[in-house]
């Protein structure tokens, strides 16, 4: 029995259209990341409100953010933080980066060289961070919500398939409906305006311990044995798929089932349906997989071949 979870999501989706119009999928898909625990790749083109999304959804959860903007000079120690020397005291201290926060902002992460973009790899496994040797616990709530562009390709680095499947989903963003961005040009006509995010009601969560109340629902929930091996198949189909070079590993699978557990809480239901399945099973495996390059070259996409896999595999009853 969800007790936490319905209130806890409703308030959340009704303070982000507050701010946010046309992208309800998107928002739908970031709270999965969050609270089933992981870490979300967010892909759009500049201009799509996926900084504004991640501030206003920090600012209602009553969560701290941090925002890196990734460049190809940003090292290591800008990302975790540097022991700094105290003349006063004649002893090193630790200079927190903006790794130590909650909600983390990883804008463009694929602008930054492999040596930097790896300083996130153990933070977002571990939930902790080394530094001169120390390691240093992170915040229970930490989620990195990285975005990078899909246009521009020069000067950036692509990101390591070991770094890719860190990620529990890759979200893409698309450009607003005609009567969403009516909507958004009538917004700013009125006086709206997301650079002065602080003077808009928006209101935070009473509890600021419900995103952790709502995690710890979410892993009670359990599936039906016929759900479990729906997952299953549908990761095994992806190995010997004609068209996929590679396929998922067993860290897809338990992805795959940690967002269907999430995505059926935030729908209020504390059983998971194969629909739920469904709808989480491209932003988990896009990234995932990789195509052989005749396909590629035959215009096939990773989330046409996740839909026809799922095509082919019996739906439980």
């Amino acid at each position: 029995m969800l007790t936490y979870t319905p209130s806890t999501v409703a308030h959340i989706l009704n303070e982000l259209r507050k701010v946010i119009v046309g992208q309800d999928e998107v928002i739908e898909q970031i709270l999965v990341a969050v609270l089933a625990e992981g870490h979300a790749l967010i892909e759009g083109v500049p201009g799509t409100a996926k900084t504004l999304t991640v501030k206003t959804l920090a600012r209602i959860i009553g969560a701290q953010f941090s925002r890196i903007q990734f460049t190809p000079d940003l090292m290591p120690s800008d990302i975790t933080g540097t022991n700094v020397f105290n003349m006063q005291t004649t002893e090193f201290s630790l200079r927190h980066g903006p790794i130590f926060t909650d909600i983390l902002l990883a804008d463009e992460i694929n602008r930054t060289p492999p040596k930097t973009q790896a300083a996130l790899l153990e933070a977002m496994e571990e939930r902790q961070t080394t530094i001169d040797g120390d390691r240093y616990p992170l915040s229970p709530l930490f989620t990195v919500l990285a975005t990078e562009n899909p246009i521009e390709y020069e000067g950036t680095y692509p990101l390591p398939e070991a770094q890719l499947d860190r990620f529990l989903l890759k979200i893409i963003i698309d450009y607003p409906s005609p009567e969403a961005e009516l909507e958004i040009v009538s917004r700013w006509d009125s006086g709206f305006n997301s650079r002065r995010l602080e003077q808009i009601d928006v209101l935070p969560l009473g509890d600021v311990a419900a995103i952790q109340h709502c995690r710890a629902e979410i892993r009670q929930l359990r599936l039906e044995p016929g759900v479990q091996k729906y997952i299953v198949e549908i990761i095994r189909k992806t190995r010997s798929h004609p068209t996929i070079l590679y396929g998922a590993s067993p860290r897809a699978s338990v992805a795959l089932l940690l967002c269907s557990k999430a995505l059926a809480a935030i729908h209020g239901r504390d059983f998971v349906t194969p629909d739920d399945i469904r709808d989480v099973a491209a932003p988990v495996l896009r990234h995932r997989l990789a195509l052989r390059a005749e396909a590629e070259l035959d215009g096939a996409t990773t989330d046409a071949v996740i839909s026809d896999i799922i095509k082919t595999v019996e739906v439980p009853r």
